[in-house]
């Protein structure tokens, strides 16, 4: 479990499910996801995410709000799949009901999992992913500390060619980039010791 001061963020419970149900079929969700999800393509989704986190320790975890015990949607991270850039490597992401959008609560949550991810994990670099349109998870991503690296631009494999949303944009941040890690100081007289 990861904590912040207004979010709890969990493991999948069977109770959680309706609540999903209801962010995942709101259009202004499915607008940047390809599409809205129906009941059980969503019971599929906490489905995976159950079977990730058995297997890595994490997943995208269920995101409850503290004030009221709300499941509000999804923040945490995954390992990429096979048919992604850099499989293997850790991917932040987040999904939230529109309603409670717009309050930071995207920025704080995945602010923890890359710490949280950074203080557990054998991990290097974090990344995170959205459509190229969707400005506003860049600007998330730009909050936590991760630069968009345009080299790594690429045509999301699930998505038809002509889809609106097949060009996407990686974002990373490195190691020493987290909150919990400092960039090594620079020695303000260059590459050689300092005189006294």
């Amino acid at each position: 479990m990861i904590e912040t001061g207004r979010l709890i963020l969990r493991p999948w419970r069977d109770a959680d499910r309706d609540a999903f149900a209801e962010v995942n079929a709101h259009p202004d969700v499915g607008r940047w996801l390809a599409g809205v999800l129906d009941r059980a393509q969503s019971d599929a989704m906490v489905d995976r995410l159950q079977r990730h986190q058995a297997e890595h320790g994490f997943c995208f975890f269920a995101a409850e709000r503290k004030a009221d015990g709300r499941l509000i949607g999804a923040i945490g991270a995954q390992r990429f799949a096979d048919d992604l850039p850099e499989p293997g490597e850790i991917e932040l992401g987040w999904r939230l009901h529109p309603e409670v959008q717009g309050q930071g609560l995207a920025t704080e949550g995945a602010q923890a999992v890359r710490d949280w991810v950074f203080a557990t994990q054998d991990a290097g670099q974090v990344l995170a992913i959205t459509a190229e349109t969707n400005l506003t998870s860049q600007a998330v991503m730009r909050k936590i500390g991760m630069v968009r690296d345009p080299d790594a631009d690429f045509d999301h494999p699930r998505l038809a060619a002509d889809h609106p949303l097949r060009r996407h944009v990686l974002f990373r941040i490195r190691r020493w980039g987290s909150s919990r890690r400092r960039a090594p100081r620079r020695s303000p007289c260059g590459p050689w010791p300092c005189r006294r």
